[in-house]
């Protein structure tokens, strides 16, 4: 016996049972004293699969120990196996205990990967949206899977026959590929870098799964295919940060907007003036707000976040819901992060509380239909918003392009009002590093000092 394989192998004769339900013809065999069996509908398939058996035995094959079957057997299962088929495999193992968000990232790196690992090219133009679609939505998703329309299901009956097998991802070449369709986007730039590498983690997980719990590769081949050196990516770029007298014109006009602005004045009020995560903001509770007594109007308060409630879609849910909520953001379950708040909010705080109350469950934001708030309504809000607030030259220019980029104007402006770094860190939910380096165009670093010196140097 040499580890996970054995020589010594028994097979014994086929048993016949004769049952209400018909008969069936069982083949039974022993691997360094491992029990396993097989059963079969007919006489003939029995004997083949034993005689397949017997003629591995006696020319001396290996048995694995764990399955049972001749080494040879094994090679030509293992290579039977197409991408498409284990990356299934896969996506429902993970599923169980992944958040939906990760359920959908999964989804979206996988799909790359099959769309290289293709027989031929790949669907393009509709074609190639649909079938993207269909791996997205049902493919790789667990639960929707059996829910697909015939039409998908004949998409994803296209994608299995023409799957190439797993084990190709052991050719350079192969992998190469793949690596490169990563790295690009569907229109043939280049991808940020972030979501390359993302979906280069996904990948490697998975084949690691192939590896260690399946046994389907020996090694991963992703070991020897060395990742680029990328530059720091993530860094915001100072031209979307609002300064304080643009972020306040918008947030006025926020107010003003029809229909949702008034209702939503104060959730981005909270991106701004107390640097929340949009998905915080939509988690807010009444609860979570600690506000100064209603005599000192100047007195800052304090939010105490718990929870946030990324939007993922329903079909990545296990309650079909289109938020999860969850712990917060690089925190564990449980952990609070208290932020404060400034008068400005705690007067938007008291507004809205005022005029719109909670919904049922205590939440102070909700759509219009009273529902669960979506990234879409709020965006298109904040579009017009933004237009209404800004010149022509600042709407066409990527200035506060998103609500997220209030949340950096928040950040920017603690960190140039001389809080330090690692209070900053902790109010706005980031470790130090990730702050520096993702904040480090924005900070002023003395340059209006530097300038007014040579100014000055200037004139003598």
């Amino acid at each position: 016996m040499t580890g996970e394989t054995s020589y010594d192998v028994r097979i014994w004769k086929t048993e016949v049972y004769k049952g209400v339900r018909g008969t069936t013809h069982r083949v039974r065999w022993t691997v360094a004293g491992q029990r396993f069996g097989d059963k079969f509908g007919t006489a003939a398939l029995a004997d083949s699969f034993r005689s397949t058996l017997m003629t591995a035995a006696r020319a001396g094959e290996a048995f694995d120990v764990r399955t049972g079957e001749p080494i040879s057997a094994k090679r030509r299962r293992i290579e039977s196996i197409t991408w498409y088929d284990f990356a299934r495999t896969y996506v429902d193992a993970k599923w169980p205990d992944a958040s939906p968000k990760h359920r959908k990232s999964t989804a979206e790196s996988l799909i790359t990967v099959t769309m290289a690992l293709l027989d031929r090219p790949a669907p393009t133009g509709g074609e190639g949206v649909a079938t993207r679609s269909a791996l997205l939505n049902y493919g790789f998703n667990t639960v929707q899977r059996e829910q697909a329309p015939e039409a998908v299901r004949a998409r994803l009956k296209w994608v299995q026959e023409h799957s190439r097998p797993l084990v190709d991802l052991r050719e350079p070449e192969t992998m190469r590929a793949v690596l490169a369709a990563i790295g690009r986007k569907l229109t043939g730039g280049r991808c940020a870098p972030r979501t390359a590498a993302l979906k280069r983690s996904i990948l490697h997980n998975a084949l690691q799964f192939a590896v260690i719990e399946k046994g389907y590769l020996a090694e991963n081949p992703l070991k020897n295919t060395p990742a680029k050196a990328t530059p720091p990516t993530g860094m915001v770029d100072r031209r979307v940060v609002p300064n304080p007298r643009q972020a306040e014109a918008l947030l006025k006009a926020v107010a003003v907007t029809p229909r949702t602005g008034p209702h939503l004045a104060a959730f981005f009020g909270a991106i701004y003036y107390a640097g929340l995560r949009p998905e915080e903001a939509a988690a807010l509770r009444e609860l979570d707000l600690d506000l100064p007594p209603v005599t000192t109007p100047d007195a800052f308060g304090w939010i105490l976040l718990a929870r946030a409630a990324p939007e993922n879609g329903r079909q990545w849910s296990d309650t079909g819901q289109r938020r999860h909520e969850r712990e917060l953001k690089h925190r564990p379950v449980g952990d609070v992060r208290r932020v404060p708040c400034p008068p400005e909010l705690v007067t938007l705080f008291r507004d809205h509380l005022k005029r719109f109350r909670t919904d049922h469950e205590g939440r102070l934001f909700r759509s219009e239909m009273g529902t669960t708030l979506s990234s879409g309504s709020y965006t298109k809000l904040w579009a017009r918003a933004r237009k209404a607030a800004l010149t022509e030259a600042q709407a066409t220019s990527p200035l506060a392009r998103r609500p997220y980029d209030l949340r950096h104007a928040c950040v920017s402006t603690w960190l140039n009002d001389g809080v330090t770094a690692t209070q900053v860190a902790e109010w706005a939910g980031h470790s130090v590093n990730v702050l520096l380096r993702v904040y480090a165009k924005c900070l002023d670093g003395g340059e209006v000092q530097a300038l007014a010196k040579l100014a000055k140097a200037r004139r003598k």
